[in-house]
């Protein structure tokens, strides 16, 4: 069964077992939600915020109230803090924190599936913000007024990965905490 990142919309049903046992909105008074947890879900949050701050930033070159030189610095700094940490935080989702939670909830590892197999789709809209990014921040300096027709591409994957951020880390909320809550994990 495939739950592709484009189409789905919300954490399939059948993968929802064990959060209607664990609602999101009793997830911070739960006696098992760890600190682990939380950081985790922090750093989904920054994430979020990287995304927005990235579409913010070219959305303001682009209707000029942000300088070109001011851009290339702002979304230089947000987008490169976004591509790294993501990589870094999928990587160790992947190797480490996905496997423990594989073996701790076999069930569960066709939602596991779907999260990694987001994470090799989101490695190539990464790859496409960042090539585009680049291009846009190089033409501030070399080609100005071209750097405009680049922002306006990069805006379109700073939405693209905006929009997967949002789908996809709240898909992988709603799959894994309940898991870490149901078996004690992380504590």
């Amino acid at each position: 069964m495939e739950h592709n990142i484009h189409t789905r919309q919300g954490l399939p049903t059948e993968m929802q077992t064990l959060l209607r046992n664990y609602p999101r909105e009793a997830w911070p008074g739960h006696p098992n939600f760890a600190r682990s947890i939380q950081n985790w879900m922090s750093a989904h949050e920054m994430f979020r915020q990287l995304a927005a701050l990235s579409r913010a930033e070219t959305e303001a070159m682009l209707d000029k109230t942000r300088s070109q030189d001011e851009f290339a610095e702002r979304f230089g700094y947000y987008g490169d803090l976004l591509v790294r940490n993501l990589h870094g935080h999928h990587s160790w989702e992947d190797r480490l924190f996905f496997p423990e939670l594989s073996r701790a909830d076999p069930q569960f590892e066709q939602g596991l599936d779907m999260l990694e197999s987001d994470h090799v789709e989101l490695d190539k809209v990464l790859e496409a913000f960042q090539r585009t990014g680049n291009r846009a921040i190089k033409l501030t300096q070399l080609e100005p007024a071209q750097a405009y027709d680049e922002a306006g591409i990069l805006l379109k994957h700073t939405c693209a990965i905006e929009a997967f951020l949002t789908r996809h880390l709240t898909d992988e909320e709603e799959l894994v905490v309940p898991i870490v809550l149901h078996h004690k994990l992380r504590g």
